[in-house]
């Protein structure tokens, strides 16, 4: 046995050598600098030891800012992109004509480069002095004045930032949702149908249940890369999201560590800790209210 455990431990050092050069070390390579105070990068020095950098990071209007819009974009693009995926997986499961056309078509979003992706949006929505651009004409059409949405008001620029995100997450989300539909045993849906279920209680009653773990796995990844997102806002609004007021926390870090307001490491790793922090808290209670609400087949 122990023979065994050894030979088992083995096969695993590649692994946790791997995580703990790339993972577990900077983890505390950046807490460690959280707390150092003045720290300076070209002589690797610092004059204390506290909390001053979380005080600053959490009394800076940047990051203020940066925490209200990333929360925003959380709050409405995880559920809104999870429940449109399912919809629209259910709609391609549902239908047997082109149904391999229809999933390629819906997964082009994901395969192409989001940088690309922005400028389009840009073209589609910002003002220029040539054109309202292309929803502006739309919104002409039912009689409203234009919008920029790019340099205009803040409700406009959310928008915008939410339904791009939403736009290049929903491929991935689909793919997964429909391989869980299609993985779903149909004698359940057979035996509902015998006695006469309709499709409402079918879906609420078998579906939803069977494909929870799906659900729960898209929505926590999908709370984790919205919390991360950066170059969505990059690829819309350029690469001074202050100036915009469209600033994440994964910007702000970056900006502290080599914006124009660069070159102090002790805040960037004190705004990453607290990010780190309220990735974890919330994936711990999704991961609570799962035990609840998620069915796993046996």
């Amino acid at each position: 046995m122990e023979k065994r455990t050894m030979k088992a431990w083995l096969y695993l050092l590649p692994a946790i050598l791997f995580l703990g050069v790339f993972m577990v070390y900077p983890l505390v390579d950046v807490l460690i600098y959280s707390f150092e105070e003045g720290y300076n990068s070209a002589s690797q020095s610092f004059f204390g030891v506290g909390g001053y950098n979380y005080s600053y990071v959490l009394h800076d209007p940047y990051f203020l800012q940066a925490l209200k819009n990333t929360f925003l974009l959380v709050v409405i693009t995880v559920p809104a992109s999870t429940a449109l995926a399912l919809l629209v997986s259910v709609g391609l499961s549902s239908i047997k004509p082109l149904r391999d056309l229809f999933q390629t078509i819906y997964f082009l979003p994901y395969v192409t480069n989001t940088l690309a992706v922005g400028l389009v949006f840009m073209i589609l929505f910002k003002k220029t002095a040539y054109s309202d651009g292309l929803i502006n004409l739309f919104l002409h059409w039912f009689g409203s004045p234009s919008i920029d949405f790019i340099e205009g008001p803040y409700w406009a620029k959310m928008f915008v930032l939410c339904f791009y995100t939403i736009w290049v997450v929903l491929p991935f989300k689909i793919l997964i949702l429909t391989s869980a539909l299609a993985s779903v045993n149909q004698d359940y849906y057979n035996a509902a149908r015998v006695d006469g279920t309709r499709r409402g209680r079918i879906f609420r009653r078998i579906t939803l249940p069977m494909i929870s773990p799906m659900i729960f796995y898209l929505v926590i990844t999908g709370f984790i890369g919205a919390f991360k997102a950066y170059s969505d806002a990059v690829a819309l609004f350029g690469t001074d999201l202050n100036a915009a007021g469209m600033n994440t926390i994964v910007g702000y870090v970056y900006d502290m560590l080599y914006g124009d307001s660069g070159g102090y490491p002790s805040y960037a790793s004190a705004a990453a800790i607290l990010l780190f922090a309220i990735v974890l808290t919330i994936t711990c209670i999704n991961l609570l209210v799962s035990k609840k609400h998620v069915h796993y087949s046996k």
